[in-house]
């Protein structure tokens, strides 16, 4: 899951109203964790899309999971803010869902405030949200409970732009097959080297992406206890 060109990096900054991206990251989970994480995927490729109008702004991201047989499976997130005047509150509405060949995943909806800030230069921006979430009955037998999800949304540009560190964190409640409820945290940090500060405009990055998950990942092997994991990626962003 992605969530790097969120609602309030942009709106705040004034730069764009509308911008888009697409990723294209390698993924060495299955490297790391052969046996618990053996049908991880090795690709994955995002298109995020963020666009702005007079009362607030739009985001969605697509994530395609992809091996070397077939595409294997597409989640995706689609946000909705609502400006509450010119503070620097607004309301978030946003579904999260998606499928694989196997199965569909668990949806959910999500509804609640969201606090925007940024520096003074606006090289640095930022997003917290508090938000009531809702999972709906899955076709895998997973039932329906609600939930409460923190999250914190981070772009950090430095040496004029050459780099830019985002990303965002999770936190909500989680619940087993047996209802037993769980700490769910999901961080996925990127790192990119922009090159259009040393190519005249390239729209090109290079990077690298962390993802941090505990309670979250399936984990393969039955033999392992293991809930935390974490994956690195090697990824290109063309920035639209």
């Amino acid at each position: 899951m992605k969530k790097n060109l969120t609602l309030a990096l942009l709106m705040l900054s004034g730069l764009a109203v509308h911008a888009q991206n697409i990723q294209l990251h390698y993924d060495f989970g299955r490297n790391i964790y052969s046996s618990e994480q053996d049908s991880r995927d090795p690709i994955t490729v995002t298109f995020e899309n963020f666009a702005i109008d007079s009362r607030g702004s739009w985001f969605y991201f697509i994530d395609l999971d992809i091996n070397k047989k077939l595409f294997k499976g597409v989640y995706t997130e689609i946000s909705r803010e609502y400006f509450i005047g010119k503070s620097p509150f607004a309301a978030h509405i946003e579904y999260n869902g998606g499928m694989n060949r196997n199965t569909s995943f668990q949806h959910a909806a999500l509804v609640g405030p969201a606090w925007n800030g940024h520096s003074a230069d606006y090289s640095k921006t930022y997003s917290v949200q508090l938000l009531y979430k809702h999972f709906f009955a899955g076709e895998s037998g997973t039932h329906s409970y609600s939930s409460v999800q923190l999250t914190g949304v981070w772009n950090l540009n430095f040496f004029n732009k050459a780099l830019t560190f985002s990303g965002y964190i999770d936190f909500w409640r989680g619940e087993d097959a047996d209802r037993k409820g769980k700490l769910v945290i999901l961080a996925e940090p990127q790192l990119w080297l922009n090159l259009a500060p040393f190519f005249n405009g390239e729209k090109l990055s290079i990077g690298t992406e962390l993802e941090f998950s505990n309670n979250f990942i399936y984990n393969e092997d039955p033999t392992s206890s293991k809930t935390c994991f974490i994956n690195p990626t090697l990824a290109l962003k063309w920035n639209f």
